[in-house]
């Protein structure tokens, strides 16, 4: 990833020297695609790298269910990021891709515990300790409304249109988790509070904090965050107490290529091009949408009209925020 300092993108890569994730030149997903960067191919790197986290995280919804029934949550997030980070690391190791250095590294690892540990973990410990999903996704929804909050701290103002599009993209999320209550446990809210801002927090400071770029930075970040969950996860007292089961592995597994290697890369990239913050975060309004349309195409769940009207105004968010573009 790169620091404050804004550095001039590398040279255009050839199919014959196409690395499988750079911090200036794409993803896993744009090398799967077989984009070659420069000023076209950066445009397009950044809307499939938007794209993958729409569809795929959306997506994890259901596999995380699936998941932590078979793996307690800090476990299972710990297989989760640990296996990513050995299999993405390896990858780039063997392609020639040079370690980063100690203030990297530790930089890395900082932006990775606020991201996986703060942000992602807690989120799966407030839901396992009772907290309603839909109230997990409107709080996970006002993460852009922070990110944007500290960034401007930082010195990068918001527009107005972005400042609309997040509020408006709030209350879609909040319209689909209408059904969800605060419940009685007030640690579960609290780290519901957290996870956003901890998200966030992590995000912005990514753009200060020296660290690995790329690939190397999302593998540095993954096994950082994967260590702490173990510790935290045996600190609970969590074991693996029976063997789970072909779904629960297959979920796992899922979590581990599309949702790690896959998606978490996207969202990597897109901070080393230091994308608007309200554009690079639309995700969090698109993916319940998505969630939506798979449990109504793939479990026969029927929407409800404060749904319907939920997803459409989280959609005119996105194309709200997705029209002003100014992405660099």
């Amino acid at each position: 990833m790169r620091g404050v300092e804004a550095k001039r993108p590398g040279p255009a890569l050839t199919r014959r020297a196409r690395p499988l994730v750079t911090g200036r030149g794409g993803t896993v997903a744009a090398w799967l695609a077989g984009l070659r960067p420069g000023e076209n191919g950066a445009m397009a790197s950044v809307a499939l790298a938007l794209a993958t986290l729409y569809v795929v995280w959306g997506s994890t919804y259901l596999a995380i269910k699936l998941a932590v029934a078979a793996f307690p949550p800090d476990l299972m997030l710990a297989l989760r990021f640990g296996a990513a980070s050995l299999l993405l690391g390896a990858a780039l190791k063997a392609r020639g891709v040079p370690w980063p250095s100690g203030r990297q590294l530790l930089g890395s690892a900082a932006v990775g515990l606020l991201l996986l540990v703060g942000g992602l973990g807690s989120v799966a410990t407030a839901e396992s300790l009772g907290a309603p999903s839909g109230l997990a996704a409107v709080m996970v929804a006002t993460m852009p409304l922070w990110l944007t909050f500290f960034v401007a701290f930082l010195g990068e103002r918001p527009r107005v249109t972005e400042v609309l599009a997040m509020l408006l993209g709030v209350a879609g999320a909040a319209l689909l988790g209408r059904g969800g209550a605060l419940g009685g446990d007030r640690t579960a809210f609290w780290l519901l509070l957290l996870g956003p801002m901890s998200w966030a927090f992590g995000s912005a400071a990514s753009r200060r904090l020296p660290h690995a770029e790329g690939g190397m930075g999302s593998a540095v970040q993954m096994g950082a965050a994967a260590l702490v969950l173990l510790a935290l996860g045996l600190a609970r007292g969590e074991r693996i107490a029976q063997p789970p089961g072909a779904i629960g592995i297959a979920a796992l597994a899922y979590l581990v290529v599309f949702g790690s290697l896959l998606a978490f890369s996207a969202y990597v990239f897109l901070l080393d091009r230091r994308v608007r913050p309200s554009l690079m975060t639309s995700y969090v309004y698109a993916n319940p949408v998505i969630a939506l349309l798979l449990g109504a195409g793939l479990a026969g769940e029927r929407p409800t009209p404060v749904a319907l009207l939920g997803t459409g105004i989280i959609v005119a968010s996105v194309v709200l925020v997705v029209s002003r573009r100014g992405a660099h």
